[in-house]
């Protein structure tokens, strides 16, 4: 039996391609796009895209043109959307190589029209996110430019989208009424846009009306829910990442031991300390220190005492543990193990952080 790595992040592609089919199907006929930036949220975007694609996703988005090249240089030839650009960017690879780039101001557009050939743009409005995207007072100009590009070749438009702020439904409503006046300014201006998105996981799921031709998926692919009030199990998704490090060392500690820096916890009794080998230079939460959860030998622990850059420490008391055996930190949660949410609520953040902020020391192993 092949030795498991030393820290492992291990990516059930399974999952991934359960999530895919499943969100698919909640969607109706509406297309989906699986987001893979920032490394697959960290699972890996290659590997993620490649189950994705295989499981019928019909386009992916990243958010770098870097990111877009290096799924077509692993020989992936699905759409793909790339939106958040470097000032600077020149943008003829993007074209050269097939990619939608999104455009959100005036400058940007020119930029991308002066690039060799002719560029396919997705051209993304703000509707009230505050973030990316073209203000409403500058659509007609934007739509105006757009337009002159397109009738000289330079450019093809071929989507109009938008991103919700996920504040409530009132506001979600009103985000998808001022998406609507935008579509009917772009049509009236002479724009044809093929494909019209602005809902990403949670407006796929819970509003309905922000689905347009097309959603983006991310969290929901990994198997992590957006929502506090519902867990991925509730959504029909499964989790596909299992964080865990074999145990670097064990040994007995007396009653009254100070655990890790500034001795934030202090052994209660004689007991066992056992090692773990992942700490926040490995994206770890320090946040989490005496919080985390940890399964070992399928028995659940806290970590004791903070949580230091390569390293942790769980208090297992007169438990069986020995040095080799596997933590898990993170995995699912109707198996008994911890879940990305617990680390997100041991540490005062979201699921989304917790998953993406995963290092490079850990290694990446995949099942199918």
């Amino acid at each position: 039996m092949t030795a498991r790595p030393f820290r492992e992040a291990r990516i059930d592609l399974g999952a991934i391609a359960h999530n895919v089919r499943e969100l698919k199907r909640q969607m109706g006929d509406t297309l989906v796009m699986v987001v893979v930036k920032s490394r697959g949220y960290g699972h890996g975007a290659v590997p993620v895209a490649r189950a994705a694609v295989e499981s019928g996703a019909d386009w992916l988005g990243v958010v770098e043109i870097t990111e877009a090249l290096e799924l077509r240089a692993a020989g992936i030839t699905t759409p793909v959307l790339a939106w958040l650009h470097d000032p600077g960017a020149a943008f003829d690879e993007a074209v050269a190589g097939n990619i939608d780039i999104g455009v959100s101001y005036l400058e940007q557009l020119d930029r991308v029209a002066a690039a060799s050939g002719t560029a396919n743009v997705q051209l993304k409005v703000d509707t009230g996110l505050g973030r990316n995207g073209a203000a409403d007072s500058e659509w007609p100009e934007f739509f105006d430019r757009a337009v002159t590009h397109e009738r000289a070749g330079r450019i093809r438009v071929r989507g109009l989208w938008s991103h919700l702020a996920n504040a409530g439904e009132l506001q979600d409503l009103e985000q998808v009424a001022a998406f609507r006046r935008a579509i009917e300014l772009a049509k009236s201006t002479g724009l044809k846009p093929e494909i019209l998105h602005m809902a990403a996981t949670a407006g796929a799921l819970r509003v309905p009306q922000s689905r347009f031709d097309l959603v983006r998926i991310g969290l929901g692919v990994y198997g992590l829910s957006p929502f506090d009030d519902a867990t991925s199990a509730d959504l029909g998704l499964r989790p596909a990442l299992e964080l865990s490090a074999a145990i670097a060392s064990v040994k007995r500690m007396p009653a009254g031991s100070g655990v890790s820096y500034g001795y934030d916890y202090r052994t209660a009794a004689e007991t066992s300390l056992a090692l773990v080998p992942l700490g926040y230079g490995d994206g770890v939460p320090r946040h989490a220190s005496n919080r985390g959860p940890v399964s070992i030998n399928g028995r659940s622990y806290r970590v004791a005492g903070r949580v230091a850059m390569d390293q942790f420490v769980v208090d297992v008391g007169d438990d069986d543990v020995k040095i080799g055996d596997r933590a898990v930190l993170i995995g699912d949660p109707a198996a008994g193990m911890p879940s990305a949410e617990d680390w997100a609520a041991a540490s005062g953040t979201i699921n989304y952080e917790i998953v993406t902020r995963l290092g490079g020391r850990i290694e990446r192993t995949y099942i199918a």
